[in-house]
């Protein structure tokens, strides 16, 4: 806690101090959500039924800084320890500390723009990276709940005929090892991406296709939060490969309603490793109505396997403005979460999770 006010107060003191260099603003949020969850395990031992009430919470505090000719700074201030929302009773008894979780610069200009540094990914509407990283257990927004919603890298947007090109050059790792002759060895052994992705407008309606390849040794992750305790020959965990994913969101208005369609396919075929899969969503929006489906399907025949996965998530929630003024709104959002998966048809597990979040920005 004393680490936290430290923070609050030098940033108060930073604010203050550069009135003529810099238009630094300073602002946060700060979020209660307790939850019930019921889960429901069938697998060939037998069934197992798992339910709780869990209580969490999430603090952030946001900086950004104007320096003038397109030129800017923004962060990002939150504790990582487990994700972005922190459970009472978990991660060293509540004694969480914050720190650095996004940080990025750059310049805005007439009809381009670059940024480096800790950048957000807005993964929880765009599941590319979901499907890249987790192409076994994508659903659930996991891109943003367990990685923080954020990457290191370097992008470049520029304006190509009717619509926007974007390149971003992403690091996922670091891995130091010496230059011996096993594959992946060397200088460039850390995991590198490249996300292109190019968004214009058909009349009302806005496409956005991408392509994110991971260039060199990336790790794709097994997400034991959507599939639960299950037995080993089901976990799927492999480092230094070379996945890629290609797809589209598209944004079709309707009325008051908003429409969102998104498909995406992932494939992998690196030496032992060799995987496919989809991911598709629809997503809809009215006022303070939001709500999605998903469902994807991933086949792994690595190591001569033949393993099938599928899952279909339900996202419904309604956002309920309390109070709103200028100086920041208080809002509750009961929240549905339904998931179901399945694993080569001896394998299920389906999980509901009831929410409440209170919402607080300043």
């Amino acid at each position: 806690m004393k680490k936290m006010l430290s923070l609050v107060f030098a940033l108060a003191m930073l604010a203050c101090s550069l009135p003529a260099s810099a238009e630094l603003k300073i602002g946060g949020d700060a979020q209660v959500r307790p939850r019930a969850e019921f889960n429901d395990y069938e697998n060939p031992s037998g069934d197992d039924q798992e339910d709780d009430i869990r209580y969490l919470w999430r603090v952030r505090l946001k900086a950004s800084a104007d320096l003038g000719d397109g030129y800017f700074f923004k962060s990002l201030i939150a504790y990582e320890g487990g994700g972005w929302f922190q459970s009472v009773g978990y991660a060293n008894y509540e004694e969480h500390e914050l720190g650095v979780s996004q940080f990025y610069f750059g310049r805005m200009m007439e009809n381009s723009h670059y940024m480096m540094g800790r950048l957000p990914l807005n993964s929880a509407n765009n599941p590319v990276f979901d499907l890249t990283l987790y192409p076994f257990s994508p659903l659930e927004i996991p891109v943003f709940l367990v990685n923080n919603d954020r990457v290191f890298g370097f992008n470049y947007g520029t304006k190509v005929g009717p619509g926007e090109l974007n390149a971003t050059l992403c690091i996922l790792d670091n891995e130091s090892q010496d230059d011996s002759p096993l594959e992946g060895d060397g200088l460039f052994n850390d995991g590198y991406a490249l996300h292109l992705t190019y968004k214009t407008n058909i009349g009302d309606i806005t496409i956005d296709p991408q392509l994110l390849a991971i260039l060199t040794n990336g790790d794709v992750f097994y997400n034991t939060g959507v599939f639960g305790d299950v037995s080993n020959r089901y976990s799927r965990a492999y480092p230094d490969i070379t996945p890629w994913t290609i797809g589209t969101n598209v944004a079709i208005p309707a009325g008051d309603t908003n429409f969102t369609l998104s498909g995406f396919y992932t494939s992998c075929n690196d030496d032992d490793v060799e995987y496919s899969g989809y991911l598709f969503r629809v997503k809809a929006q009215n006022g303070p109505i939001k709500a999605w489906v998903d469902y994807s399907s991933t086949n792994d025949e690595s190591s001569g396997s033949d393993v099938d996965f599928s899952s279909m998530f339900v996202w419904a929630q309604y956002n309920w403005k309390v109070y709103e003024s200028s100086m920041g709104s208080f809002t509750l959002s009961p929240t549905v979460r339904y998931l179901t998966s399945e694993i080569d048809n001896d394998w299920e597990h389906s999980r509901l999770r009831t929410e409440l979040w209170a919402n607080i920005t300043f």
